[in-house]
Order: structure tokens, then C-alpha cells, then sequence
């Protein structure tokens, strides 16, 4: 497998923005791959924005992912009070949303939501992510639900056994409000990762799974150069 590495100004840590529509959707969809470049000593800024949620949901998200991101070098929040379930119907004030965190956040990495995600709100999430971030490498996550609609991705990040363990304990421990959901377990979480694991042949046998649509590829003029 061809091997892909984001790239940040010498120097400087990797800019990470984690987009989600509900307040849970960025921690199942990349949170094993923040834990574990964390857990590495990847420097990383971390720009993180959730488009819906108010009260206890906000709640979550916040503690979440503060708990999440103890080890990033910096975190920034950007949190929508947009209606949920309905993104759609709200097209322009998303939208202007949108732009006014493009004013503050130019990432060399995004993270959202899947294209063909069947949830009308997640969809709405990688359209606007698409139009407002032009120059930025995306990475569509996946979100396990009853529509069966994960596909087939092209991208993976190999996670530890441990850190699979602590993403899926992460979630139930931070968001109380989705515990009742029979698909919110931590079966569910651990399922979905090591199906991954097997499909990139993880050495800890767990792994993220992403779409990639877009990307550059680079070459060093000293690549294939005889010594």
C-alpha cells in the first residue's frame, strides 16, 4: 500500500480541522487517528467545529473533546447552534457559517463527513466542506449507522489495539445522550475498526478508514537517485 503523509511548514505542527455535523460524529469518525498521532509526538493544532447541538449535547462535545485533545499544541472551537436533523433547510446560515470559520482556519488537513452519507445533515457537512476548503487535502470519514451506507474507502490509518480500546471507551464515556441508541456501543466501534484492520493488514489488527478524492503526489528530485 502506497503510504500517505500530510505535510506541515518545517517547524511548524500539523493544522488539523475536524469538522462534524452532531457533536459525537468527529470522535467516531477520526478519533482513533488524532489519539494516535497524539500518542506518537505528532505536533499538532487541532481547529475543531461542529455545526449543531445546544445544552447537554454542547455539553458533551465540549468535554469530549478537550479530554480528546489534552495533547495538541493548541485547539480552537468553532460550534454552530443549528437545528438538528434539518442542515438542509437551513442552507444559507450553514453556509455563512462556514465562511466565517474559512476567515479564521486555513488547515493543511481537513477531516468531515462522507459525500454519500445518507444522512441529509452529514451530506450537507462534506458539500460545504468541499466549497470552502479548495487547497486542503480532505479525508471523508465514516459513520456507522442503519442505512448501511459505509462503502468501500481508500484510505487507512493503522490504530494500536489499545488505542481502537480507548476511542470506543471514549464515546461512552463522554456522550451520555447516545448511550440508549442501540448502535452507540462500544461493539459496534471495536467492529467497525478491526473490519478496517483486516482490510489494511493493521499490525495492531484495528484501524480509521477514510475517502480520499483528491490528492498530490510529490516526489523528492533525490527519490531513485543511486548513492
Amino acid at each position: 500500500m502506497l503510504k500517505l503523509q500530510p505535510l506541515a511548514a518545517p517547524g511548524e505542527p500539523l493544522h488539523v480541522l475536524c469538522i462534524g455535523a452532531h457533536s459525537d460524529d468527529i470522535e467516531i469518525g477520526c478519533a482513533g487517528t488524532l489519539l494516535e498521532w497524539l500518542g506518537s509526538g505528532c505536533r499538532l493544532k487541532v481547529s475543531w467545529m461542529v455545526l449543531t447541538g445546544e445544552g447537554q449535547r454542547r455539553s458533551e462535545a465540549t468535554r469530549s473533546a478537550r479530554a480528546l485533545l489534552r495533547r495538541a499544541e493548541s485547539v480552537d472551537y468553532h460550534f454552530g447552534a443549528f437545528r438538528d436533523g434539518f442542515l438542509p433547510a437551513q442552507y444559507e446560515q450553514v453556509k455563512a457559517f462556514f465562511e466565517h470559520v474559512r476567515q479564521q482556519v486555513s488547515p493543511g488537513l481537513v477531516f468531515t463527513h462522507r459525500l454519500e452519507d445518507r444522512h441529509q445533515d452529514h451530506r450537507m457537512a462534506a458539500e460545504l466542506t468541499w466549497n470552502t476548503w479548495r487547497d486542503q487535502m480532505v479525508l471523508e470519514y465514516e459513520i456507522p449507522k442503519y442505512e448501511g451506507d459505509l462503502g468501500q474507502p481508500n484510505l487507512y490509518v493503522p490504530l494500536s489495539a489499545q488505542v481502537a480500546r480507548r476511542k470506543a471507551s471514549h464515546l461512552q464515556r463522554h456522550f451520555g445522550t447516545q448511550r440508549s441508541k442501540a448502535w452507540f456501543s462500544e461493539d459496534t466501534f471495536l467492529g467497525l475498526s478491526r473490519l478496517r484492520g483486516i482490510e489494511c493488514r493493521a499490525e495492531g489488527g484495528h484501524a480509521e478508514a477514510f475517502h480520499v478524492r483528491k490528492a498530490c503526489l510529490a516526489v523528492s528530485p533525490s527519490a531513485g537517485r543511486s548513492r
